[in-house]
């Protein structure tokens, strides 16, 4: 197996970018898409999203090692409206959690608060990033920065605020609305916490465990029993066969057997839509079927429910289901 097809699932914008540096064997190809994209992206400004909540990108003081992205008017939460949560494994395990900023500031212009672990470095107000550690000689990767631990700490704080009298979430927060999501190697840390009860949704967003069960990244472990621990449906958004995650998060799909999943396809390659304004259709994806798992919006749920579901319907994705019906 190709060295680059190995690492499936394991990086993203910022994890490509750096596994070219450590002269990782990945698609050369690939890699310019990569450093390109990564450079556009840094140059774009962030923005509000579309949904009726205009969305903001902070540190909070008692989190400083996550990003936040909410709505930026928390008055309109309360008693008869919460906010849904989503944490968020950043591609590559990176710990840049402005890695999907436009991604996750569309989701959170549509009333949720989303957390990614590490600091911001890319984009808007970034640092430098904290030096890496020097990649493995088996693997050719870096260690990862963050773990799946990092993702749980943010629902951990999001809770803990919604408790805490004095706290701006304080009684804001809906804890039965709380969803895992992430990119390549975050995909990998979604699937390891899918399983803690608190989990009412599960986004798999250009990954999938490797389909041999091979370890390639160091301070990540993954097997396919992982999937048995899923208790909510699941999709899986992949960039179809160009995708270097495309092999494992098939396998994936087609080993589910206990929830409903759905995968479905967009033709762009690994790195998804997450550079695209908005986040691009990628995002809108996201939303509907946070909207529909987490809110029960039957308008969201037309997009993957029926004979003719939106997306079985759009000729730009290709859709396999099991149990969605």
């Amino acid at each position: 197996m190709n060295a680059w097809i190995r690492v499936a699932g394991g990086v993203g914008i910022a994890g490509l970018a750096a596994a070219a540096v450590a002269q990782v064997k990945i698609d050369p190809a690939l890699a310019n898409e990569v450093a390109a994209m990564r450079d556009a992206y840094n140059k774009m400004p962030d923005t509000p999203g579309t949904g009726p909540y205009r969305a903001v990108k902070e540190t909070a003081t008692a989190l400083p090692d996550h990003v936040v992205y909410r709505p930026a008017d928390l008055s309109r939460f309360g008693p008869s409206r919460k906010l849904g949560v989503l944490v968020w494994g950043n591609g590559g395990c990176s710990d840049d959690g402005a890695s999907a900023r436009l991604h996750l500031e569309e989701i959170a212009s549509h009333g949720y608060i989303a957390v990614a672990p590490g600091g911001v470095h890319s984009g808007p107000g970034a640092t430098a990033e904290p030096p890496r550690p020097q990649p493995t000689a088996s693997a050719g990767l870096p260690p990862v920065a963050t773990t799946y631990k990092d993702v749980l700490a943010g629902l951990d704080w999001v809770l803990a605020e919604n408790g805490r009298k004095g706290s701006p979430l304080y009684g804001k927060v809906d804890p039965a609305m709380v969803a895992v999501a992430g990119h390549s190697c975050g995909g990998l840390q979604a699937l390891q916490i899918a399983g803690d009860q608190r989990i009412k949704a599960v986004i798999i967003n250009n990954s999938g465990i490797f389909a041999d069960n091979s370890q390639p990244i160091s301070g990540i472990h993954v097997e396919k029993s992982l999937l048995k621990t899923l208790h909510t449906p699941v999709i899986y958004i992949l960039g179809g066969p160009k995708d270097i995650a495309y092999p494992n998060g098939m396998d994936d799909f087609a080993k589910i057997d206990t929830v409903p999943a759905m995968v479905a396809n967009l033709p762009v390659g690994h790195l998804g839509t997450f550079a695209k304004p908005n986040g691009g259709v990628v995002a809108s994806v996201s939303v509907d079927w946070l909207d529909w798992q987490l809110k029960g919006d039957k308008q969201a749920a037309k997009r993957f429910k029926g004979k003719d579901c939106g997306l079985c319907t759009d000729p730009a994705w290709s859709v396999e289901r099991k149990g969605i019906d």
